[in-house]
C-alpha cells in the first residue's frame, strides 16, 4: 500500500466526523466571569481581549471565541484534548482544525525521527514535518523542531522555538529553555529560572529536578537548601530518577534537610530499582553493611554492568565470602533483573 502523504491526509476529512443530523454538542453559556477585587460590583470577562463579548453580552458564549484565542489556549493540548475539546462544539470543531493537523505533522516527523512506521531516520525530513506543525500553532510540534535544531547544533534557532513554545505556557518548552539558557555563553541563570520555575510550578518533573540543582549549586540569586530539597523531593515523587538519588544523598547527610537515615535508605532502593548506577552502588554498599550478602552482590554487580568500577572490587571481596550456590543463586538474580519504570519527562 502506497504512503500517504501529510499533504494528502490534510485535505481529507478530519475527526470527529460530522453526522447527518449536525453537531452533536451545542455551545456552552460562557459563565466565566469574575469580580474585581477593588469593586465589588464591577464584573469583567476572564478574557478582557475579547471585546467581541463586552459590546454584545447576547453572545456571550465559549463558541463564539475567536480563531486565535482558541488556538493560544489549546496550543499545548495533546491529541486526546484536542479530541476532547473539537467535540464541545461545532466552533470548536473548526477553529482547532490546525492544530488537528498538525499532530498528522507531528506523528511524522516522529517516523522521520526515529525511524518508525516502515520509513529510515530522516532528521531533514522531521524537522520539516515539525516545522509545518508548528506553524499550524501545536507547543508539540515547536518543541521537536527546537530539539532537532539543538542537535544539529543550530542552537540559536533551537532557542527560538522552544521560547514560542515557552510563551504559549508548553512545560517542556519552558524546561528546555531554561535548560538552554544555563548552557547559553553567557548564561542567563535569572531568565532560567523563571521558565524552570514555571515548568516546576505545572508539575513537569524534569523541570523540578532541574531548579533543584540550581538552588543546590547557587546559579540563582542565592542558595536556598530547602528549596532545592523540597524540589528534589517532588520531583523524586513524581518517579524521577535522578532526583531520587540526590534526595537520598541529602537525607544521608543532612543537607537541607533533617538528617534520617531511614529516608535515604528508602530513596536510594528506589533509585537503584530504577537503574540509577550510582545509587546501586551504594545500595549495595548499605546491604553489605547490614550483612544481606546476598542482594549487596546483586545490586554490585548491576552497577558493575552500568560502569560503576568501585562496585566491582567490592563485590569481589563479598564473593569470597560466599558458597558457590549462593553466588550462582546472586548472579540469576542479577541476569534476570528489569528496571522499575521511572519519568524520563
Amino acid at each position: 500500500m502506497a504512503a500517504v502523504s501529510p499533504e494528502s491526509q490534510m485535505n481529507q476529512r478530519t475527526w470527529p466526523c460530522k453526522s447527518d443530523g449536525g453537531p452533536r454538542f451545542t455551545a456552552f453559556s460562557f459563565i466565566g466571569k469574575y469580580t474585581d477585587n477593588n469593586n465589588n460590583n464591577n464584573q469583567r470577562l476572564i478574557n478582557p481581549t475579547i471585546n467581541h463579548f463586552q459590546s454584545n453580552p447576547n453572545n456571550q458564549d465559549f463558541s463564539q471565541l475567536p480563531d486565535d484565542v482558541l488556538l493560544k489556549i489549546a496550543a499545548n493540548f495533546t491529541l486526546s484534548n484536542l479530541r476532547a475539546a473539537s467535540q464541545v462544539c461545532k466552533s470548536w470543531c473548526d477553529g482547532l482544525r490546525p492544530l488537528r493537523e498538525a499532530m498528522l505533522f507531528l506523528k511524522y516527523g516522529k517516523r522521520f525521527k526515529h525511524g518508525r512506521g516502515g520509513v529510515k531516520p530522516n532528521l531533514n525530513k522531521a524537522l520539516e514535518s515539525f516545522l509545518k506543525g508548528a506553524a499550524l500553532g501545536s507547543t508539540l510540534a515547536m518543541v521537536d523542531a527546537g530539539l532537532v535544531y539543538w542537535e544539529m547544533g543550530r542552537k540559536e534557532q533551537g532557542i527560538a522555538f522552544y521560547r514560542k513554545a515557552a510563551a504559549l505556557g508548553d512545560p517542556a518548552g519552558q524546561c528546555n529553555l531554561g535548560i538552554c539558557l544555563l548552557q547559553a555563553n553567557p548564561t542567563d541563570n535569572e531568565e532560567a529560572i523563571k521558565w524552570l520555575h514555571k515548568a516546576s510550578v505545572a508539575g513537569y518533573v524534569r523541570a523540578q529536578y532541574q531548579l533543584a540543582l540550581c538552588l543546590h549549586k547557587n546559579r540563582g540569586p542565592s542558595r536556598n537548601l530547602h528549596e532545592a530539597v523540597r524540589w528534589y523531593l517532588k520531583a523524586a515523587e513524581g518517579g524521577y530518577v535522578r532526583a531520587m538519588y540526590n534526595i537520598a544523598i541529602c537525607y544521608s547527610v543532612g543537607e537541607g534537610v533533617v538528617q534520617c537515615h531511614k529516608l535515604a535508605r528508602k530513596w536510594m532502593k528506589r533509585a537503584a530499582d530504577r537503574g540509577h548506577s550510582k545509587a546501586q552502588f551504594e545500595h549495595g554498599l548499605g546491604l553489605f553493611s547490614e550483612g544481606n550478602m546476598k542482594k549487596a552482590v546483586v545490586y554490585l554487580e548491576l552497577a558493575t554492568r552500568a560502569g560503576e568500577t568501585a562496585a566491582d572490587h567490592v563485590k569481589y571481596v563479598i564473593l569470597q565470602e560466599m558458597s558457590t550456590s549462593c553466588r550462582d543463586r546472586a548472579m540469576l538474580l542479577a541476569d534476570n533483573w528489569c528496571p522499575l519504570p521511572s519519568s524520563s519527562r
